[in-house]
């Protein structure tokens, strides 16, 4: 650039208002009290947004979402009784196909025994002799007894006693059982008893074949699984003689598998929510967080 032109671009940049001739303190007192005018006025604009009830209302549904409702039931007669809320990390999460795999692999190993066991030809009785000799019998070459190709020796490569189990963070498989419920919950499968899953001490299968008719929860309908608190060898019994419309578990005994085995999950209230406290450690954490920040 040549000089004549590079003066005449710092006169014009040190021209003020009203084409006056400012020195460079007032140049850059000038450029400073625009950037603070300007930084000033996205404050204001900020401020302003969020001082909007509709602006406020969303980020409160963004950090407090609202609770989901659920309507609990009397059994057997099945007539509602209250509603009663929970979290959206409870009951309202998106399907996640991949996590409820993992976590039902991860259950099935825990439970494969591992307990095959075959012996060696160290192991098996029997001497080190060799049967024969190597050469002039016109037969196969062979050593002692307990050699894996002769009859009642040892076994080449045979399983032995192992671990199957796998390792999954608790907080996937904690997140397994919430999206299993969501699942159950969104598609109308949840159906919460108010206070006990119980019938009558003179009750029979056919009573429990009557109800499930009824409601809808036999084998036409994909069959239905009860979870209870407590262990009633009475219902029990009479559940499992109609096997092939439901089946009963006590809520220690349940899997993510058992929650998606059937058609729709009847649960305790009080089971259900033993469950979900013991598969809500992320989320108690997060709120012990925020609570303190």
């Amino acid at each position: 650039m040549p000089a004549s032109e590079a003066l005449g671009a710092l006169r014009w940049l040190s021209r003020g208002p009203k084409g006056l001739l400012l020195g460079p303190e007032a140049v850059t007192r000038q450029c400073f009290s625009k950037s603070f005018a300007r930084l000033m006025t996205t404050a204001t604009e900020t401020e302003t947004s969020i001082s909007d009830p509709a602006e406020r209302a969303r980020l409160a549904a963004k950090w407090a979402p609202e609770p989901v409702t659920a309507t609990t039931y009397s059994f057997p007669s099945m007539e509602p009784v209250r509603f009663v809320n929970y979290h959206r990390d409870h009951l309202h999460m998106p399907l996640r196909r991949d996590i409820l795999h993992r976590a039902i692999v991860y259950e099935g190993d825990m439970t494969r025994q591992g307990t095959a066991s075959t012996k060696w030809r160290s192991e098996v009785h029997g001497g080190n002799r060799k049967l024969y000799p190597q050469k002039g019998l016109g037969m196969a070459r062979a050593g002692d007894k307990k050699s894996p190709v002769r009859r009642g020796g040892g076994v080449a490569f045979g399983p032995h006693p192992r671990d199957f189990s796998t390792d999954l963070p608790r907080k996937i498989y904690d997140k397994a059982w919430r999206i299993a419920l969501s699942y159950r919950y969104k598609r109308g499968q949840l159906i919460i008893i108010d206070d006990d899953i119980a019938i009558p001490k003179n009750a029979t299968p056919y009573l429990i074949k009557n109800i499930f008719r009824a409601n809808q929860w036999g084998q036409a309908c994909g069959r239905s699984t009860l979870i209870t608190e407590s262990l009633d060898k009475h219902l029990f019994s009479t559940v499992q003689e109609v096997g092939k419309h439901a089946k009963i578990l006590h809520r220690e005994d349940v899997d993510v598998k058992d929650l998606l085995e059937t058609g729709r999950l009847i649960i305790e209230k009080k089971s259900l929510d033993k469950i979900l406290w013991s598969h809500s450690k992320d989320i108690r954490m997060k709120a012990a967080v925020a609570k303190y920040d």
